[in-house]
């Protein structure tokens, strides 16, 4: 057998995600993300690194490596090296019991870092690497730290073998470890990892969980390093759901060196979809101004931009540098927008989940029902009664134009961002499972209204807030109101707005065409 040509892969390449809450990061992201760091770093034997999350130790583990390198003319001998590392340079804080072995067993090659296989030995079993079993500090229901569920993580609904997620990085001040307490007041020149993303709030998974990677970046905030390096799901870009006052803090920290940015996540995480894609960022404590964004994708080299991260005017993060210039010439009619007509979500406060219909039209059940048809019947019309609806009676007998509040397809391009829109009939509601577009005084509006939903500029511009599966009023903010007596195609607003030939191509990458059935 020819050893040379023998497939060895990194183990930790390996790895299956726990869940989409919980990711392993692959070592070649791991890399790329310490490529962000100063090279002078790995030559510093003072520099000490924190991985506030570890969950395999690749982080440590990769630091290790360059350390080894960096630092052989000063410490020439390899043991002493290693030791000197170890012991005095990487510090790791885990995420769960099961993580804490996995990265000491990445780090020091030996679960116990005490242990006989260790290679570098320790006084006691964790080393460097810490972990301490906490509780979470329930309060009115909620985790103070985190924000966790009582109904779901408190100690009378779980079994005391279970992890409690309370992660040891955000629940400082629950922990009674002295040796942890040393590692969190330390002073560090690196702080990076991969935080755990949301935690289930009791009502479901995936887009209903609590998004808490934020509290991570928060926390390494506050102990001052000179770098931080995360990568986090990039929602937070357009808030919501927890994040607005998060996506503050970022968008006018001018500490932000970097933002490497990934709509289509299985870029980082082969195999894994998290919706609006994920990214990384530089935080550098010396470093005042705009921001370099490196947009990546699968069929482009990357598009590399230094620019503020709050354009003029914006409360969002607008994460494509091609966009730029297409949203500057589309706000510069200063039109009014759809934010201000696109309705708050549950319009008629009627649930996705209402059955409470007949399947006939009969003179108590006369008003039409637009309804998610994914429940216990495929019925496609059906028919309530007034007493039904709780609010908004007014736009009853109205036309009215909604669609979908969660957008089609996967992280994909080109996306569609809405489904086709709906001309709801007079005498008509629908569940919050639709988002109402706006009201129409007569039929030709209301079809207009349609042609313009259906162009690729219009959904372009909601692309650039939506980072979500769902769709809320405020990702219409960009979208200027047009004349709604005549139709609009994409030819028309692309004349209207002077979009040259390469910001007309980047938008038809982007959004997929609209097929309108009559």
């Amino acid at each position: 057998m020819n050893m040379q040509n023998m497939y060895n892969p990194d183990v930790l390449s390996c790895l299956a995600n726990l869940s989409n809450d919980e990711v392993f990061t692959p070592p070649d992201l791991v890399n790329a993300m310490l490529d962000t760091l100063p090279a002078n770093l790995w030559q510093n034997k003072e520099a000490k690194f924190l991985d506030p999350v570890c969950k395999s130790g690749v982080y440590l583990r990769e630091i290790a490596k360059r350390l080894l390198k960096g630092l052989e003319k000063q410490i020439p001998n390899k043991e002493k090296r290693i030791a000197h590392i170890f012991q005095n340079q990487l510090y790791g804080i885990a995420i769960t019991e099961l993580t804490s072995l996995m990265s000491r067993r990445s780090v020091y090659c030996s679960k116990d870092a005490n242990g006989k296989y260790s290679t570098c030995k320790f006084s006691d079993q964790q080393g460097n690497i810490r972990y301490e079993k906490l509780q979470h500090s329930f309060q009115n229901g909620k985790c103070t730290c985190c924000g966790a569920n009582e109904s779901v993580y408190g100690l009378e609904k779980r079994d005391e073998t279970l992890e409690t997620y309370a992660y040891n990085f955000i629940h400082i001040k629950n922990n009674s470890n002295k040796k942890l307490n040393e590692i969190l007041n330390m002073k560090f020149d690196v702080i990076i990892g991969n935080p755990p993303y949301q935690l289930s709030d009791g009502g479901g998974e995936g887009s209903s969980a609590m998004p808490i990677y934020q509290y991570f970046v928060e926390q390494a905030i506050k102990l001052n390093p000179r770098y931080l390096v995360m990568i986090i799901p990039a929602r937070w870009y357009s808030g919501g759901k927890g994040l607005d006052e998060f996506r503050n803090q970022m968008l006018n920290d001018n500490r932000i060196a970097e933002i490497h940015d990934f709509p289509e996540t299985d870029l980082c995480f082969p195999g894994l979809n998290i919706r609006g894609g994920v990214c990384y960022f530089l935080w550098d404590i010396s470093h005042k101004g705009n921001t370099r964004i490196i947009n990546y994708s699968k069929v482009s080299n990357p598009n590399i931009a230094t620019r503020p991260l709050l354009e003029n005017g914006a409360e969002t993060f607008i994460r494509y540098n091609s966009a730029i210039s297409i949203l500057q010439k589309a706000k510069q009619k200063k039109e009014p927008t759809f934010g201000n007509i696109v309705h708050s979500r549950n319009v008629f406060g009627i649930p996705s989940n209402f059955e409470n219909f007949s399947k006939n039209k009969t003179k108590e059940d006369s008003i039409l029902l637009y309804r998610s048809r994914r429940g216990s019947t495929d019925d496609k019309e059906v028919f309530i009664s007034t007493a039904n609806v709780q609010k908004n009676f007014e736009f009853i007998d109205k036309i009215k134009v909604i669609v979908s509040k969660v957008s089609p397809g996967g992280d994909e391009y080109p996306h569609a961002i809405l489904t086709k829109p709906i001309i709801a009939t007079p005498y008509s509601v629908f569940t919050e499972t639709y988002l109402l577009i706006n009201t129409c005084d007569n039929e030709k509006e209301a079809n207009n209204l349609v042609s313009y939903l259906s162009t690729r500029f219009f959904r372009f511009l909601v692309s650039l807030i939506k980072n979500t599966q769902n769709i809320s009023k405020s990702c219409f903010e960009f979208v200027p109101i047009q004349d709604f007596s005549e139709e609009w195609t994409d030819e028309k607003l692309y004349a209207k707005y002077g979009l040259d030939e390469k910001e007309i191509a980047f938008i038809e990458s982007m959004i997929r065409p609209m097929e309108l059935s009559k």
